[in-house]
């Protein structure tokens, strides 16, 4: 098969290095990709925001199957574009995609499928939300209602930090909407599971770390590592999250003709044995992804064709009773304004094998040099027997990498450790 993927980050980096271990996998191009990925495969540039663009370019590359990897096209009906053309492609509709595309959307099918999730308000106007938490209080969430690479969210413990994050998205921001949630206090997961439209396929837990300081402090980011298996969802959890919460919203998006299909990332609240929706996105998180590809490997290209295919069925994921974790190294400054163009050295002495990558996100390769680009740059990422060993094996990796103009937390996977 000759296959494209649509992206440039940590995510779409871990994709090709997985789907191209599986031997149907004959060419493999990245768009547009990045100086990691630029060391394995093709990379190509084209604007993955325009469908007609991505449709030419898959006509004329020969390509039989495209995997979308960031939400962004997936949000403007990229990959409706491209099932038109005739094309198989992995990644839900428009239509499907507004479970991440809007938070409103979100509650309101929830509210449709009687899936258990934070109680809510949602707003258009700045003063009616201001009022809202006033009378509310805190601790309280507040989410700008559109995408936000992971970042529109404020989980604000006081009443002023609340104020601050609903100005601050309604400022100058005409036709901004806000959600307001409950604030739900106990352990977070990700749960994926492939949807067919009719079929759902579990394809793996992680734990992410969303605060860019140690011991979950500072702002939220679009996660600063992550580890596979979460051990919060036990065998009892996942049950009754795909009872309570997954099947019924596939239910009620085959009900409104709009059936999902493609990955959907479940974020969990979970206490006391009870799982709660936080959020859906509509693909593979970053970093979660990293740690889940180290661990399925080439099976991915099967699972996901079979995804696309409508024959998720037929197929299963299987697991080696291991353990991933993904440390990410961001530029000085992020999540804030960060320095770009930082030269990022140690790279090459590093191991590359089925228990250790670095996957890059932000990065460019310029005079023979790897540069950093973005604000989270690098997911340095392991594979054990134990957490505890791949904990280990990720933290030496990021001691050897010679990067003044970075940072990572020291933390990830306390929790489980």
């Amino acid at each position: 098969m000759n296959i494209l993927i649509l992206g440039s980050g940590g995510r779409e980096h871990a994709l090709a290095w997985a789907i191209q271990q599986n031997p149907k996998c004959d060419r493999l191009i990245v768009a547009p990709g990045n100086a990691g990925i630029a060391q394995m495969c093709e990379c190509a540039s084209v604007d993955i925001m325009d469908g007609d663009a991505v449709a030419a370019f898959a006509a004329e590359n020969a390509v039989d199957f495209v995997i979308v990897g960031p939400e962004a096209p997936l949000a403007v009906g990229v990959a409706d574009r491209l099932r038109d053309a005739g094309l198989l492609v992995f990644g839900p509709s428009q239509e499907a995609a507004k479970l991440e595309a809007s938070k409103a959307f979100t509650k309101e099918i929830c509210d449709a499928a009687n899936a258990p999730t934070a109680g809510y308000a949602h707003f258009t106007d700045g003063d009616a939300a201001l009022a809202y938490v006033r009378g509310q209080g805190a601790p309280i969430v507040v989410k700008a209602d559109g995408l936000a690479a992971g970042k529109g969210v404020t989980v604000a413990m006081t009443l002023p930090e609340a104020e601050a994050a609903i100005i601050d998205m309604f400022d100058g921001n005409d036709g901004a909407e806000v959600v307001i949630e409950e604030f739900m206090d106990g352990e977070e997961a990700s749960f994926f599971v492939l949807c067919d439209g009719t079929s759902i396929l579990p394809v793996g837990t992680a734990q992410d770390h969303k605060r860019v300081g140690d011991g979950d402090t500072g702002p939220n980011t679009g996660g600063m590592g992550a580890y596979s298996p979460a051990p919060v969802m036990t065998d009892a959890v996942t049950q009754k999250a795909l009872d309570e919460i997954i099947k019924p919203t596939m239910d009620e998006m085959a009900k409104r003709g709009t059936p999902f299909e493609g990955v959907l990332f479940v974020g969990l609240m979970i206490k006391d044995g009870q799982p709660r929706l936080v959020e859906y996105n509509v693909r593979f998180g970053d970093p979660e992804c990293q740690c889940l590809m180290m661990r399925l490997g080439g099976q991915v290209l099967d699972l996901l064709q079979a995804c696309a295919e409508h024959r998720l069925a037929d197929i299963n994921a299987t697991w080696a009773d291991d353990h991933a974790m993904t440390i990410v190294m961001a530029a000085n400054g992020y999540p804030g304004a960060y320095e770009k163009g930082s030269v990022i050295k140690g790279l090459d002495a590093l191991p590359e094998d089925s228990g250790h990558m670095t996957f890059h996100a932000g990065t460019t390769e310029k005079d023979g040099q790897i540069t950093a680009t973005g604000g989270r740059v690098l997911a340095v990422t392991a594979r054990a027997d134990t957490l505890k060993d791949a904990h280990a094996m990720a933290y030496k990796m990021t001691k050897d990498i010679d990067w003044p103009g970075g940072f990572y937390r020291t933390d990830i996977g306390w929790r489980a450790l």
